[in-house]
């Protein structure tokens, strides 16, 4: 998948949504789960569309591989999906990470996971690796 800042993903999303890239990574997925990853490249902080697939699309795709070990999992709900990366990225580094005196986020790949729709809103969690002080 082409990347882009993270400054830009507004546009990103409706750019993915509107020339079909979106589409193909869905049709590609094993669930019905889109992923909006974060992931540090060559220091610069990028910006994904994801699904989990075993499948390769040729000009959308990249790997990312989260790394194994512990999460800090936030769920919340928003009225669209980027209302809810936002809520998400705001309550885990904003409020969670904070707070938290023996667990520190070891960098690498978080993603906002959109799990599903139900009554109108859109629900979903954030997953940032983390390790024990």
């Amino acid at each position: 998948m082409a990347d882009y800042a993270i400054v830009e993903k507004e546009g990103f999303w409706e750019s993915v949504k509107q020339d079909g890239r979106l589409d193909s990574l869905k049709a590609a997925a094993e669930n019905e789960y889109i992923f909006a990853v974060n992931e540090a490249v060559n220091n610069k902080m990028m910006h994904y569309a994801g699904v989990i697939t075993e499948e390769t699309l040729p000009d959308v795709s990249r790997l990312i591989q989260f790394p194994e070990g512990d999460y800090l999992v936030v769920e919340e709900e928003g009225r669209n999906t980027e209302e809810l990366e936002q809520q998400l990225t705001g309550i885990a580094f904003g409020q969670v990470l904070p707070e938290l005196n023996d667990t520190a986020y070891v960098g690498g790949p978080n993603a906002a996971v959109v799990m599903g729709e139900k009554n109108g809103m859109v629900y979903g969690e954030m997953w940032i690796p983390v390790i024990k002080k």
